[in-house]
């Protein structure tokens, strides 16, 4: 039998000697930089064009997409012709990658080249392991070298949401079978054969109606552009109208508070009246007073569209930029999967949380902060196994981030910075509510002041504010219950509906509330 600590002969009882080829196991990266990690983890140390090798592994790499559906020449369809619509290939094809050059879509001489050895070295092992991307992209790019390649090989999976050492020998130790992983390529593949089918055939139809090749559409591509155009279209045509907010103030002490009619006015008359029956000789009966201690709970971790999200919003990053940063960022070993759904990490994962937090707090970014951070009551919120996909939130590995450009220092504050805020305590406010009659009409002021920031401190970001915060002075002044004041001033602000931004910095109240300001009428108390 095959003995792994002497892989090269045996002696039988009979005394005639067996010798044996020692066997290889192949493993195939998504990336050069991957493979070379893995190699030098598994000990293979042994450089050839293309791959690595030693210690009973042969280690080589896809470089990104190397297979790709065929284009519809190959299957007959030269033509741009209703005739030939629809475009349905059966079988589908794979070909090496595509270029376009001048003489037309030629193969890519690398991709050729790598498949090439790619080849050599599956034929040169007894069994593969998949070491490209944990994801549906990752696993479809294998899938379809495999395929092309026409190997029926066995081939087990390495599974991992790091690229630390620790985390590839912990998933080498436990390899999972490939074929569990066959409803994921089966995912990937139906939404390749689907971008192909709906963008060839919808694409060639416009050229043939519009007479124009200059065409394309696309499964993702025209939706989003069309959410775009309508977008537009709204903000284009959006007719501003005005409306009438009236308002008093009230003094106690040396200080003032104001308060708000409960509903705007939409009549210019109907404001100006109801502004005309309060006086300077008006009298206010404070009839609620009402306080209350209210959370503002920490945010879950980042899965990778809320990282995409909020990188645009603080840093003007777009959604690819983030993304291909985030990826970098995996690659250097500095943070976990970023192509995650999940927005939660399961029990494990969570025990290794306060050791990376404590790297976190001596960052320069979040020191000050690091001060007064209790790693003894962490927030458990986004811990919960039941709601973790495939891979869990982003979280960095607790590795010293080295050699950062500018952009990769921003993404990587973003991610340790939400790992703070999603484990630190809730944001405590105490909230104030008071309302009061004036003339026979309502008012009302309410605000929050709050007592212990908690999460909130790490970045200390207005867009995190509540709308129980509002960003003017309303005043600080606090009355009782059944208290009788003098009215101090009054006034009637016009203001104009606007149509909603084309993107918002943090969530809006609605369109017609966020308005430019025109001063009508504002006697005895003018802000």
């Amino acid at each position: 039998m095959y003995n792994r600590r002497f892989p090269f002969h045996h002696t039988p009882a009979s005394g005639k000697r067996l010798d044996f080829i020692r066997i290889m196991i192949a493993i195939i990266a998504e990336k050069p930089s991957v493979g070379q990690d893995i190699a030098r983890v598994v000990g293979a140390t042994e450089k050839m064009d293309g791959y690595i090798t030693g210690n009973g592994y042969m280690v080589t790499w896809a470089l990104g997409h190397l297979v790709s559906l065929a284009l519809p020449g190959t299957y007959g369809y030269t033509r741009t012709t209703a005739e030939d619509l629809p475009m349905i290939p059966e079988p589908f094809r794979l070909v090496p990658r595509q270029i376009r050059t001048d003489r037309g879509m030629v193969t890519d001489i690398a991709a050729g080249k790598q498949l090439k050895i790619i080849d050599e070295v599956f034929s040169k092992c007894d069994s593969i392991i998949v070491a490209t991307d944990a994801g549906r992209e990752g696993e479809l790019i294998f899938r379809w070298i495999y395929s092309y390649l026409g190997y029926t090989k066995p081939f087990r999976r390495l599974w991992i949401s790091s690229l630390t050492d620790e985390a590839i020998r912990e998933g080498m130790a436990n390899l999972r079978e490939g074929s569990g992983y066959d409803s994921l390529y089966a995912a990937a593949d139906s939404r390749a054969k689907a971008d192909w089918l709906v963008g060839m055939n919808a694409s060639r139809a416009l050229a043939t109606a519009s007479g124009s090749a200059n065409n394309s559409i696309g499964r993702v591509q025209t939706p989003t552009l069309a959410m775009i155009c309508a977008r537009f279209k709204e903000n284009r045509n959006f007719v501003s109208t005005p409306y009438w907010q009236l308002h008093i103030a009230l003094k106690k002490d040396d200080v003032h508070r104001q308060f708000f009619h409960p509903e705007d006015f939409r009549d210019k008359n109907g404001a100006e009246a109801a502004y005309r029956r309060i006086t300077s000789d008006s009298v206010v009966t404070i009839n609620k007073v009402e306080r209350k201690t209210v959370f503002q709970q920490a945010p879950l971790l980042y899965d990778l569209t809320a990282l995409q999200k909020d990188c645009n919003i603080h840093h003007d990053l777009s959604a690819d930029k983030t993304l291909s940063i985030a990826q970098s960022l995996y690659e250097k070993k500095l943070v976990s999967y970023p192509r995650t759904g999940s927005r939660y990490i399961p029990g494990d994962v969570m025990a290794h949380v306060p050791a990376l937090l404590e790297k976190v707090i001596t960052m320069p970014w979040f020191r000050e902060y690091g001060r007064t951070f209790d790693l003894s009551g962490l927030n458990t919120r986004s811990v919960d196994a039941t709601k973790v996909t495939d891979h869990h939130a982003l979280i960095v590995t607790g590795v010293v981030p080295e050699g950062l450009s500018e952009a990769e220092a921003v993404v990587y504050e973003m991610i340790a910075g939400r790992m703070l805020e999603a484990f630190s305590p809730r944001c405590e406010k105490e909230s104030l509510k008071m309302e009061c009659v004036c003339e026979g009409m309502d008012f009302r002021s309410q605000s929050a002041v709050i007592v212990n920031p908690g999460w909130r401190a790490v970045f200390s970001r207005k867009e995190d504010r509540e709308k129980d915060e509002p960003e003017g002075n309303g005043g600080t002044a606090v009355f009782a219950e059944g208290e009788e004041i003098p009215v101090m001033g009054y006034g009637l602000a016009q203001k104009k509906t606007l149509p909603d931004p084309f993107t918002r910095k943090r969530p809006c109240s609605p369109p017609w509330r966020t308005a430019v300001r025109k001063s009508l009428t504002d006697r005895h108390g003018k802000r």
